[in-house]
């Protein structure tokens, strides 16, 4: 199937959605090309993660590229929430949601950070996208992952992106273990998240069932003011442990010595 007239655009979000103040702190054009934001400005169609998120973005590109609409004229439709209880359900049909595509329309999809599609459930759109011809513009953007691997000076060479692990300690601790012995086989780094108010469990579960000489690198509200990187081995975290904040989105990486 040939590509159809409008174009799906990926547009990259800040990544400080949910930090307090960081949207006021923070210029949208210190962590976004102006060349995105005005075409963010443009489009008059969303699909998003969240509306309410989305038009708060969109009032943050205002501030630098006039909209080409007013914002109550903007339409923006979420993206289907997945069932409550985990419980299986054939995948929904995201066509409708292209139809301005099919109109001839410019498209944007947005995650409430960071780059959609990556660690993000916008992928679904994409691939429905292009399974239809579609034409799809990933654009530049800050993503949560890449900047925290390259800040923690662990192997960019071979990594892999895991999720969240088990909330249930026994099992994250044998996942914490499985991973590490994954990757001191590799010598891979292994990027994990976890939900900002268990950031404190999280680090105390990889300082418990790591091995000493693994390395550990902690990346903590990227972007936004008070960020930080901190790398070093296991044995010295535990030596000087340190706090991590409940209101901000971290990054975890290991490479097993």
């Amino acid at each position: 199937m040939s590509a159809g007239p409008g174009t799906l655009y990926l547009v990259p979000n800040a990544l400080d959605f949910g930090i307090d103040g960081a949207d006021e702190a923070v210029p949208l054009d210190d962590v976004l090309p102006m060349g995105v934001l005005r075409i963010a400005a443009r489009l008059d169609h969303w699909v998003a993660e969240n509306a309410r998120s989305t038009r708060a973005f969109l009032k943050r590109v205002e501030r630098i590229v006039p909209l080409a609409r007013p914002l109550q004229q903007i339409a923006i439709v979420e993206l289907p929430r997945p069932a409550k209880g985990g419980k299986p359900s054939p995948p929904p049909d995201l066509g409708p949601l292209l139809a301005p595509l099919r109109d001839g329309v410019d498209l944007g999809l947005i995650s409430e950070a960071g780059l959609p599609a990556v660690a993000d459930p916008g992928a679904a759109l994409v691939q429905a996208a292009h399974a239809e011809g579609r034409n799809v513009v990933a654009l530049p953007g800050p993503s949560s992952l890449l900047l925290a691997l390259a800040a923690s000076g662990l192997n960019g060479q071979s990594f892999a992106f895991v999720g969240y692990l088990p909330v249930d300690a026994a099992a994250r601790a044998a996942k914490l273990r499985e991973l590490e012995a994954l990757s001191r086989r590799s010598q891979q780094t292994q990027l994990l998240i976890e939900t900002p108010y268990r950031n404190g469990p999280m680090l105390q579960s990889m300082l418990e069932h790591l091995q000493p000489g693994t390395q550990l690198s902690v990346s903590c509200g990227l972007t936004a003011p008070g960020a930080f990187t901190r790398t070093d081995s296991v044995a010295r975290w535990r030596a000087r442990p340190g706090a991590l904040p409940t209101d901000r989105p971290a990054v975890f990486a290991l490479l097993a010595a």
